[in-house]
């Protein structure tokens, strides 16, 4: 059987050889395709490769009936709509190893323009200005380099720099002193990598969490004289906090290759001299886009030839019948995960699951995927989906159980969510109730009925007069309405739960302020 690719976005020969060079497969590149030929032309293609360029929509989808694979040759599939490619069983595949080298190298050519002032001296020479005492500049040896985020991009930046004879120190929320010590490199939390750094570069994914995550705050921890270095991503930096740092002399010098806002005609950060800045280059070398090209092509062939493919996006198939049955309990899976990994506030190093009532005759492993992956989201984002959930997990070393017990434990099903990190044990479960949806149904031990969406505030208290009042009290004087309330107790007196959902996020004064109560052990703010 012959199988007919449609190639929309310029790619190189190299990078699309697997396909050529295969017997059964006829390849059409057609790079100039409007949105509407597009939709025409698709009808009768197996496979479609793309980069940025085309906008893989739901219309363009539901046109193509013989549709199998989208291959996005590069990370990022923000231009293909996955929902409707997993709603027509069309797999969806990236590359997302192919620029690893060449951001690491483009990080560790920036660490060296800002040490050497190299491109601010380059700048003064071509105005004329021979000045070598203004842009001495800094060695790399025996200074440290503190590394936020050690994924594939920053573990390669540390071999780097170990390279260059500097001295390694890194904070990651998955790395273990084990792992750092097989490294070679230091290791230690956020605040202790970038207080020792006389270099500090990021990179980590941008999440809620990492949003501004070097801010004012954190430079006032920095060393004198630092040099910061961002080719991750836009925002994990506060570019006015950073502004300011420089100023004032607490940053020695800035390369950044990535902005919150982009593109841009100009920036204030762009006006100081100290800033060393490039487009957005991290992943643009001649080799890193042929390497992209030749893994997804490599993908899609594996996919038509009925081979498994290695980097999927969306979900896999699942067969029909039982697609029925799970598929109401996908969100109710999700939820469960991030509300318990937002509970425990730690990295898992243990994930056990447990299904029970209906749920214990059908396939449950889709759903397994879909909790660890909403675990999982907390410290990786985007990068995390159902079909990756569990090998990431296991490359994080983080052990995932999954158990079935035809046990009703009252309910006609219950999924029930275990995580262990380092220092605690904390369990959530949650059941379907019919006509009403889903419903946390128990926390560790307590017995609530909470819907999981929206903004919610888990209290750990006394069980003692006046605590419920106390708590609403305070969080109606920084104009906080609550919409529902849960509470539960081990005993009189004893430990209890107050589990509230509220009509906005919890800010950080009121956090604060709620933790300031003498009566209240622990509070928890959780986003769904």
């Amino acid at each position: 059987m012959t199988y007919k690719v449609l190639i929309s976005d310029p790619l190189s020969e190299d990078g699309i050889k697997p396909l050529t060079q295969a017997e059964n497969i006829e390849i059409v590149m057609q790079t100039d395709l409007t949105p509407e030929e597009l939709e025409e032309k698709i009808v009768d293609f197996d496979a479609l490769l793309v980069r940025s360029g085309t906008q893989v929509t739901r219309s363009v989808i539901s046109k193509a009936k013989n549709l199998k694979i989208i291959g996005r040759a590069g990370v990022g599939v923000d231009n293909i709509d996955l929902d409707a490619a997993t709603e027509h069983g069309v797999i969806v595949v990236n590359a997302p190893n192919g620029n690893t080298n060449s951001a690491a190298e483009h990080t560790m050519a920036m660490i060296m323009a800002i040490s050497r002032n190299i491109p601010q001296a380059y700048h003064a020479l071509k105005n004329h200005k021979w000045d070598r005492k203004k842009y001495v500049g800094v060695e790399l040896r025996d200074k440290t380099l503190g590394v936020v985020g050690l994924g594939r991009i920053g573990a390669e930046v540390a071999t780097r720099a170990k390279g260059q004879r500097m001295n390694v120190v890194a904070y990651d929320p998955f790395l273990t002193p084990e792992k750092a010590e097989k490294m070679g490199i230091g290791y230690g939390t956020f605040e202790e990598v970038i207080s020792q750094a006389d270099f500090i570069t990021v990179h980590t994914p941008l999440l809620k969490e990492t949003r501004h995550m070097v801010n004012a705050k954190a430079f006032q921890l920095m060393k004198n004289g630092v040099y910061i270095v961002n080719c991750a991503r836009g925002g994990i930096i506060d570019e006015d906090a950073l502004y300011d740092a420089i100023v004032s002399g607490k940053v020695a010098g800035a390369a950044l290759d990535v902005f919150e806002e982009e593109p841009f005609v100009d920036h204030k950060l762009l006006e100081l001299p100290e800033v060393v800045a490039t487009p957005h280059l991290g992943a643009s070398t001649i080799e890193a886009q042929e390497i992209v090209a030749v893994d997804v092509s490599h993908d899609v062939l594996r996919y038509l030839t009925g081979d498994t493919v290695k980097n999927p996006v969306n979900l896999p198939s699942v067969a029909k019948d039982v697609m029925t049955v799970i598929e109401p309990y996908f969100q109710l899976s999700e939820k469960l995960g991030a509300f318990l990994i937002d509970l425990v506030g730690e990295v898992a190093e243990e994930i056990n699951l447990s299904y029970s009532g209906d749920l214990y005759d059908i396939e449950v492993a889709p759903l397994t995927r879909n909790t660890v992956k909403g675990i999982l989201k907390r410290h990786l984002g985007s990068s995390v989906n159902d079909v990756n959930a569990l090998y990431l997990a296991e490359r994080k070393g983080i052990t995932v159980n999954e158990n079935k017990t035809s046990k009703t434990q009252g309910f006609t099903n219950l999924i029930t969510v275990e995580v262990k990190t380092k220092t605690q044990t904390r369990t959530v479960s949650g059941t379907l109730l019919n006509g009403l949806g889903s419903r946390i149904v128990k926390v560790d031990n307590y017995s609530v009925d909470v819907t999981p969406k929206g903004h919610m505030v888990v209290i750990q208290h006394n069980d003692q007069p006046g605590v419920i009042g106390r708590m609403g009290s305070l969080l109606a004087d920084h104009g906080i309405n609550i919409a529902t309330m849960q509470v539960d107790r081990s005993d009189i007196g004893g430990d209890a739960i107050m589990m509230v959902t509220i009509d906005r996020h919890l800010d950080d004064e009121a956090l604060d302020a709620l933790k300031g109560l003498d009566v209240i052990k622990e509070v928890v703010a959780i986003d769904l």
